[in-house]
């Protein structure tokens, strides 16, 4: 902060002494402004060099395994060069087995997010409203949270057979106990003063919930779902690595069999960039439907 303020003071002083035009000095102090800004906490960029930083990164990461697998530095059983898997991923699509495969598991992580979801925000807004609730539903919730959703895997195969609705569960199990905590400290970040305000207006409890609380916690009740469906897209694959006849968790598993490392490394680069798609598509819904939050 010191430097910054000496830099623009410089800038200054050399515009009042007549060395440089009194517009140059402001350009050059306003980037120093600028440039000051971007390493301070909480500090912005714009949006083209947001992208330009980020694209950077996906760029340097691509050299870098093209580089390694070109010089022979690791074998192409291990890990096989870009284009090797970009051809591999082509053939897929064009024979229609990646669209089949992504199809299947899309479907599945959506079901199972939704059935998730559709449960734990009410359960969670419940628990954040009212003390009684959370003492009679939090600790079991906190209880079966840390149980390991991989030690589930056999029993829902035996409860629910090696179909759908033991991808459905496997989904649940992993993302539901999670989103009621997480729904939970949502509404209970909002502030006092809103409730209060509600009651001196005369305002029912429910009334309350749905006019005050509910407007107030859907932001960060957005990002909840936001973050949680990247343990949806987790789970899936998960159930389908162990017991599934189609998707890409499946697909993943029968390559390995034949030692087929170019669909095994696509299939994964392809479930992250859906996870990213997914992602960044609920970014963007988000400042859509939530433009009276401060913080977006």
């Amino acid at each position: 902060m010191a430097e910054e303020n000496e830099t623009v003071s410089r800038f200054e002083d050399a515009a009042s002494s007549g060395v440089l035009p009194v517009a140059r000095a402001s350009t050059l102090a306003g980037r120093g402004r600028r440039r000051g800004k971007v390493f301070r906490i909480g500090g912005d960029v714009s949006r083209s060099a947001y992208l330009a930083i980020a694209v950077a990164v996906f760029a340097l990461l691509f050299v870098a395994w093209w580089g390694a697998t070109a010089s022979g530095l690791i074998k192409p059983i291990f890990l096989p060069s870009p284009v090797a898997v970009w051809r591999k991923m082509v053939e897929l699509a064009a024979n229609g087995t990646l669209w089949q495969d992504a199809g299947v598991s899309l479907y599945r992580m959506l079901a199972g997010f939704a059935i998730a979801s559709a449960m734990a925000i009410p359960i969670g807004v419940l628990i954040g409203c009212f003390r009684l609730w959370e003492a009679a539903i939090e600790p079991l919730v906190d209880f079966v949270r840390y149980m390991p959703v991989v030690a589930f895997v056999p029993l829902t195969i035996l409860w629910a057979g090696t179909s759908d609705s033991q991808k459905f569960l496997i989904i649940w199990i992993g993302t539901f106990f999670q989103q009621v905590l997480m729904v939970m400290d949502n509404v209970k970040r909002v502030p006092p003063d809103f409730v209060g305000l509600g009651r001196t207006l005369g305002l029912s409890e429910t009334r309350i919930l749905l006019r005050i609380v509910l407007p107030s916690s859907l932001p960060g009740i957005w990002d909840t779902l936001r973050i949680s469906i990247g343990w949806a897209w987790t789970w899936l694959v998960l159930a389908e690595l162990v017991a599934a006849t189609s998707g890409l968790g499946y697909r993943i598993t029968v390559s390995q069999r034949y030692f087929q490392t170019e669909t095994i490394i696509g299939y994964i680069l392809f479930l992250g960039l859906l996870g990213l798609v997914t992602d960044q598509g609920m970014k963007a819904m988000e400042r859509v439907l939530f433009r009276y939050s401060a913080s977006r």
